[in-house]
């Protein structure tokens, strides 16, 4: 077997700063946060968490003395604002050419619609669409771009029209998708924003893999670039996917005469390194100017000139080696589409032949199958599980659940059975790392996918607003919910929904690309309409709830009591004169309120909320009787008298001729608004909810018995406009 090594394999520009920052802030003896992880390598990031790195994505969670590092892929406009509003050291090093985006799309104007090629689940793309002052839209291919430009033009155009692209997008994509742009947009201003990098990587692993047998892409499982090589190559060859050396196995590559080697662009050159190693201590690396030189393998040189064997006058022996090499091949990754594999009991492979026992033993060391263990020992780091094999399996402590702060002590014991995914074998050392918590996830999406059909309600809690909705996390599984679909009605505020349990209904699911559509507003809605019918069966006049206030208007104020709204009027928020609801309640608050009247014809519910024992009326009644001396305090006057508080809700008369001891021409001339004096209660009228005060009858008592009569009949022609002038 011969290996050629891509030239452009390994960093890019842009994640090798980021590195080189970080690496350089920990060289000089600084404590670093990043913020989300700094690029998407595990080996990176684990060798980064063993120096002390913390990764946060809380804006506002750098402690004392740290320096917030800035990712390669960028950050949002929000949480750039955050992070510097909280006054943290910060070391940007996302990458210029993101940055150059962000730039691109914030000079746009409110009337320009921003079109996104790439992941709109991914943190470069959603951090390009937060600096977007208008309209913004990702697609993913060109079917996505056809249908998205065919609902904009249903609707209102915008007046232009700016396209970008994830620096990782795939160029062969890219290409299609401008011819479609430039067919259909005349108002289209295009910027090639794919990574250099990106472009040449992608190019080189095009006519790479056009001449290998086999492809080796080394990267993260997170990475975006790695997945687009991956995507490039698997079209000319049969391409494996590692994150590392101990990832990969020989076996599969028995049969090839020429393998091709790649790397993303955030794969370290010592873990390229360590691949080749492993693969060089029985075969020829070639370099790339020798392999220009070399002589492909016959088998794959026919199969370019014609589509079967038979055709290509192959000679037999080597058309059925790589038969049974493709037969034996083990994919690197899962198919998601397909069920894992399951291992067979000894007693059937007993009866196999030779080639077919070949085969099984090649399955089983497909990672990412399922299996089931036992539990034999727990200890806080790992689980120790027995699943039928020669070699020992654990259970990491961090792939046993899909919540972090799970402690395993507390949960496992000895003699648990549980259903595990095999991460990866290790022949030499005899075991097999495993994971229960990227069961759960695989079990958790096929459950999603099975919502879709049957309509089961889910629960999730929601982990990010994001513009045009929000991602709810259930079971490791993450459903975008849009913004029309993520509240009961369309007015109350997404950023209500952060942090908290959600029920939601899937509505769409992409199972090639692994996304969901959820809908909480559809449960919602049945809920509302289940507690409807619930309180029609029920409510009665009478009948008391805890209420929260919903909306308010100029006559009165809705309040939810349990599924469905009911009205309070404004006569019934208060014993005393307001002018609008919102002078005693707010939206939001929570009320007791009673049922006053209801109507099943018309579905309207009348609401009450003042109590009788709070009735001003009352309370004056039990403890004000005629003739007792109170201290009131002046709150209006009038031409014949001056109006003063008793308690709150009741104002009483104080005739003019009841103000002091001797004649005044009005009662300015010896009161003030605000005046806060002692007067007698000398006439109550509950009938017509009117005070007569006085205080010359504490000062003169006879003389103001005597005119007590008199009062009363100016009272009644003047209460009208007294009241008036009170209001």
């Amino acid at each position: 077997m011969k290996i050629e090594t891509a030239k452009t394999a390994g960093f890019c520009f842009g994640v090798d700063r980021a590195v080189k920052l970080t690496y350089a802030l920990l060289d000089a003896g600084k404590r670093v946060c990043t913020f989300g992880p700094l690029i998407h390598n595990p080996q990176v990031l684990r060798d980064l968490a063993a120096r002390g790195v913390r990764v946060t994505d809380d804006p506002n969670a750098a402690q004392p003395g740290e320096t917030v590092v800035i990712r390669a892929h960028g950050v949002t406009r929000a949480q750039l604002q955050a992070l510097r509003a909280s006054g943290a050291e910060i070391c940007d090093a996302a990458c210029p050419f993101v940055t150059k985006m962000h730039r691109i799309v914030a000079e746009q104007d409110a009337e320009t619609a921003v079109l996104i090629a790439g992941d709109s689940c991914h943190p470069e793309v959603i951090g390009i669409m937060s600096h977007c002052s208008g309209a913004c839209f990702s697609f993913a291919d060109e079917a996505e771009l056809r249908a998205l430009l065919a609902d904009l033009g249903g609707k209102k155009p915008p007046k232009s029209l700016c396209v970008v692209a994830q620096t990782t997008f795939l160029a062969e994509e890219w290409e299609k998708c401008l011819k479609i742009i430039n067919s259909l947009c005349t108002n289209a201003v295009v910027f090639d924003t794919i990574c250099n990098a990106t472009q040449e990587r992608q190019a080189e692993a095009q006519a790479l893999s056009r001449r290998c047998d086999c492809m080796i892409v080394i990267g993260g499982k997170e990475s975006s670039n790695t997945a687009k090589l991956h995507a490039v190559c698997q079209k000319n060859c049969r391409s494996l996917c590692v994150e590392s050396a101990e990832e990969l196995d020989m076996r599969q590559l028995r049969h090839c005469r020429t393998v091709g080697v790649t790397a993303g662009a955030s794969t370290p050159a010592g873990i390229i390194k360590e691949v080749l190693a492993k693969m060089s201590n029985e075969n020829e690396i070639l370099t790339p100017q020798e392999a220009e030189q070399a002589t492909e393998c016959a088998c794959c040189e026919a199969k370019e000139t014609v589509e079967s064997v038979e055709q290509a006058a192959i000679p037999e022996e080597i058309a059925e080696e790589c038969a049974a090499a493709e037969e034996a091949a083990v994919p690197a990754e899962a198919d998601p589409d397909v069920p894992p594999a399951i291992d067979l009991p000894r007693e059937i492979t007993d009866d196999m032949d030779f080639s077919e026992a070949l085969e099984e033993s090649l399955k089983s060391m497909n990672s990412d199958q399922a299996v089931n263990g036992i539990v034999m020992r727990v200890t806080p780091g790992e689980l120790q599980v027995d699943i039928g094999r020669k070699q020992t399996g654990y259970v990491p402590a961090d792939e046993y659940s899909l919540d972090p702060g799970v402690n395993i002590m507390d949960e496992v014991k000895v003699g648990d059975e549980m259903k595990l995914i095999i991460m990866k074998t290790n022949d030499m050392e005899g075991t097999i790392m495993l994971s229960k918590r990227r069961y759960d996830a695989m079990q958790a999406w096929e459950d999603v996918i099975a919502a879709e059909t049957t309509g089961d309600i889910l629960e999730g809690v929601v982990v990010e607003v994001i513009r045009g909705g929000v991602l709810v996390l259930t079971r490791g599984v993450r459903v975008f919910v849009p913004a029309s679909l993520a509240t009961a009605d369309r007015g109350d505020s997404l950023d209500d929904l952060l942090r908290k349990t959600v029920k939601f209904r899937i509505i769409e699911v992409n199972v090639a690309r692994r996304r969901a559509v959820g809908s909480i507003r559809a449960v919602a809605k049945d809920l509302r309409r289940e507690a409807e019918e619930a309180f029609w069966d029920s409510a009665q006049v009478g009948q008391q709830y805890n209420g929260k206030v919903r909306s308010l208007t100029s006559y009165g104020a809705f309040v939810d009591v349990g599924g469905l709204d009911g009205m309070v009027h404004i006569s019934e928020l208060s014993w005393k004169r307001i002018k609008h609801p919102s002078d005693v309640i707010a939206v939001g608050d929570e009320i007791e309120v009673y049922i006053k009247a209801l109507d099943p014809e018309t579905k309207r519910i009348s609401l009450g909320h003042k109590k009788a024992e709070d009735n001003p009326w009352e309370m004056l009644r039990s403890n004000y009787p005629v003739g007792s001396a109170v201290e009131v305090e002046v709150v209006s006057m009038t031409a014949f008298g001056a109006f003063a508080r008793i308690i709150p809700g009741i104002d009483g008369l104080i005739h003019i001729s009841q103000i002091a001891d001797r004649h005044i021409e009005k009662p300015q001339d010896a009161l003030n608004i605000g005046d806060k004096v002692t007067v007698k209660i000398t006439a109550i009228d509950f009938d017509k909810k009117r005070v007569s005060l006085s205080i010359r009858a504490l000062l003169d008592p006879m003389e103001g018995e005597a005119e007590a009569a008199a009062e009363e009949a100016v009272e009644e022609v003047a209460e009208a406009a007294a009241e008036e002038a009170a209001e």
